[in-house]
């Protein structure tokens, strides 16, 4: 069965009708391409068909290309990737050209077929740079559609002619949200910005198509760039206004990616050079920056680990072979900001939640977080009345056990005390069915201890959410000692459900984002300790891909919990624990510098809780060392204590999938999105170069940054941790 087919009516218009029988979303494949092609050589040669109309069999429009392809077309072309992948973009280019061209004369710019896209609903990357084609968009008034070029936000940029059309189209200014932002918009927001032309309501979408393909005149079709005395929107390069552009463009590129996101720098570069030539130019060299990003194992990486792999993950890649568990009601204990925030995200993914705490008013209370919440999505006009009702109305905020009756799923979220939660359990298992999966909201306690207070263990799972859970994309299933294939299972269909992104581990203090992340923080203060200058720790994390320094990041948290931890696991680990790092936190905490929270921490802040820069006071107590060390050092040891932390949660079997690890490190806590992950990071270095530096750091710094048995291993017999445990994805692929 063909993605696309064609329809000409009795007005002779040309209907070619996207649907990808496979898939609720059309994406484009290169086979589909080529049928696309064949269509339009097709339409343009028969005399009867008076113009075209492109739209979709769906009641979304495209959902991009299928990047499958690229890793496909790098290994056919063998030893030359770069030449198959320019060879295969201007191949589009060509096809998408000819679309645009629709058989005008290329002297008199007459005799061309009017073509028009017919936006159903949501359309992205390729389905919008085919629209960008066309000779007019239109699309239907949807308020759910988006409509946009998301690539940079998967480490690559619109390479199928969008980057220059859009850019020509609005100029470069007005071109960088939706292409340096990767901003998704409705219908009325893209015709403000360009995007589409017209927005009609969807009954009369393919009525409205065809009028206008039937009144086009010559005029009417040809783009602005193919007219003699066209000149770029807000100036070009040369001109002063545009030369301005470009470099306040540059600057604000720099500011955003710290200059470790090369897609965004090829996206520049390849606006200002197309810029200063004729199209047909321009698109060759949004070519070659497409290939160029493409050819970077930045680019490669991000898209395994944000496209490929995460997708993969979302869609039950080690979900056990059990039947449905999709969740019809859960439970969810303590109102508090977690609870309050997994109830409103159960609610408005259409799950009945019942939310309980100790008092009425502190239940009420975590409801009204929902209606908060809501009543924002109103005002930017994401949330109707009706649907504020709807979700309200599915959330019972209450005291009483007696309303869990019914319940297949409890998610406990109260104080961070086993005596607590082991009663909570108790409790609640005497109100549920037997069948019921109960799940613990944790970030640090073991999940097979706080099983014991289940007489069914096995129906017992860690479901850890990250904060804030409504923005949060990331959630950490824990499979406890004794826990069974249907209480993960159940986990994984929620956390689908709920439209989240899940990774599953195995109990282990700390489980796998805390046991990484909270090395990253104390390596911070280690360095504030030996005099390392705080902006220096700072920026080198920013530098290097990490949204917030480590010391900023702790304030963010608050001092006294990573105190609380320090004292916890100290406790547990006796003198098994590192303790080098508490000495300042211990401090702080003492100083009564708590955080942001406290408007006093690593940073000062106005009295609105605003960041006002460093605070003065650690250099008083920790003068700052008469020689620093340079960025990469610092970088390096960021870097690796996070690291080598994944590589030996891989060891002892608390990641059973690479693929886990590194998208649950980007989502979870924002480890240098640029690299695609710890391991895929570690691939970039080369094993023996990574084993090399922890020798190197273990020397200077100690055994804490130790290189683990396996990255040793694998330095020796020259492996990559996608080579060896890919599962079929090939390190070099994206």
């Amino acid at each position: 069965m063909t993605d696309f087919t064609m329809k000409t009516d009795a007005d002779g218009v040309a209907v070619i009708t996207w649907d990808v029988a496979s898939k609720s979303m059309n994406v484009l494949t290169r086979e589909a391409f080529a049928e696309v092609d064949g269509l339009i050589d097709a339409a343009l040669a028969d005399e009867a068909v008076k113009g075209i109309v492109i739209t979709s069999g769906k009641e979304t429009f495209a959902g991009g290309m299928d990047l499958n392809t690229l890793a496909v077309i790098r290994e056919e072309a063998g030893e030359d990737p770069a030449q198959g992948l320019f060879d295969f973009t201007m191949n589009g280019h060509r096809i998408l050209r000819k679309l645009e061209r629709a058989g005008m004369d290329p002297k008199t710019n007459k005799g061309g077929k009017p073509v028009v896209c017919a936006i159903t609903g949501t359309c992205a990357g390729i389905g919008t740079e085919i629209a960008l084609a066309c000779h007019r968009r239109i699309a239907a008034d949807n308020p759910k559609a988006r409509i946009g070029l998301p690539e940079i936000l998967v480490g690559i940029f619109p390479g199928g002619g969008g980057t220059t059309r859009y850019a020509r189209m609005v100029g470069a200014m007005a071109a960088a949200p939706v292409l340096l932002e990767g901003k998704m918009l409705d219908p009325r927001k893209a015709k403000g910005a360009g995007l589409v032309d017209e927005v009609v309501p969807a009954g009369e979408l393919l009525a409205r198509a065809k009028e206008w393909v039937l009144n086009a005149t010559d005029a009417d079709i040809v783009k602005p760039w193919d007219q003699k005395g066209w000149k770029m929107p807000g100036g070009a390069p040369y001109h002063p206004a545009g030369f301005m552009t470009f470099v306040g463009a540059n600057a604000m590129i720099n500011g955003k990616t710290k200059g470790v996101y090369p897609a965004a720098k090829a996206l520049l570069s390849a606006v200002y050079e197309g810029a200063l030539v004729d199209f047909d130019t321009a698109l060759k060299i949004e070519a070659r920056w497409f290939t160029h990003v493409l050819m970077n194992p930045s680019s490669s990486a991000m898209i395994r680990s944000l496209f490929v792999n995460k997708e993969a993950l979302e869609k039950g890649a080690n979900r056990p072979a059990v039947p449905d568990q999709r969740v019809k009601k859960v439970g969810i204990m303590g109102a508090g900001m977690m609870g309050a925030g997994i109830a409103y995200v159960s609610a408005n993914a259409g799950i009945e939640v019942v939310l309980i705490d100790q008092e009425q008013a502190a239940a009420d209370k975590g409801k009204s977080l929902s209606e908060s919440l809501l009543d924002k999505g109103m005002k930017r006009g994401k949330v109707t009345a009706e649907k504020k009702d709807e979700v309200l109305g599915r959330i019972t905020a209450t005291t009483d056990y007696a309303a869990l009756a019914g319940c297949d799923l409890i998610v406990e979220a109260v104080f961070e005390d086993p005596r607590i939660k082991a009663e909570v359990t108790k409790n609640v298992l005497k109100a549920v069915p037997g069948d019921c999966i109960f799940a613990t909201n944790t970030s640090t306690l073991p999940i097979t201890e706080l099983a014991k207070a289940s007489d069914k263990p096995e129906q017992f799972i860690g479901i850890h959410f990250f904060s804030p859970v409504d923005k949060m994309a990331l959630v950490e299933i824990i499979r406890g000692a004794a826990t069974g294939d249907r209480a993960v299972a159940k986990a994984l269909d929620y956390v689908r459900q709920i439209r989240k992104t899940p990774i599953v581990v195995n109990d282990a203090r700390f489980f796998y984002a805390n046991r990484c992340i909270l090395p990253y923080v104390n390596e911070g203060v280690r360095m504030v300790q030996e005099g390392v200058a705080p902006a220096l720790i700072e920026n080198a994390a920013k530098l290097v891909g990490m949204p917030l320094g480590p010391l900023q990041l702790t304030d963010e948290t608050s001092i006294d919990l990573g105190a609380k931890i320090a004292r916890a696991t100290k406790a547990a680990m006796g003198e098994a624990y590192d303790d080098s790092a508490d000495e300042l936190i211990f401090w702080m905490e003492g100083e009564g510098r708590l955080g942001r929270k406290a408007k006093a921490g690593f940073y000062s802040y106005d009295e609105a809780g605003k960041r006002q820069g460093l605070w003065e006071g650690l250099g008083e107590r920790y003068p700052l060392a008469a020689e620093q060390p340079d960025l990469t050092e610092v970088q390096h040891r960021l870097l690796f204590a996070q690291v080598l932390e994944a590589v030996r949660a891989l060891e002892e079997g608390v990641l059973t999938d690479i693929r886990e690890g590194d998208v649950g490190a980007i989502l979870g806590w924002g480890f240098a999105p640029w690299s695609g992950g710890p391991f895929s990071w570690l691939d970039m270095l080369g094993a023996a170069y990574a084993a090399e530096r922890c020798d190197a750091l273990t020397a200077a710094y100690g055994p804490r940054f130790a290189c683990p048995a396996l990255l040793r291993e694998m330095a020796e017999k020259n492996q990559s941790f996608y080579g060896r445990f890919g599962k079929g994805v090939d390190s070099k692929a994206a």
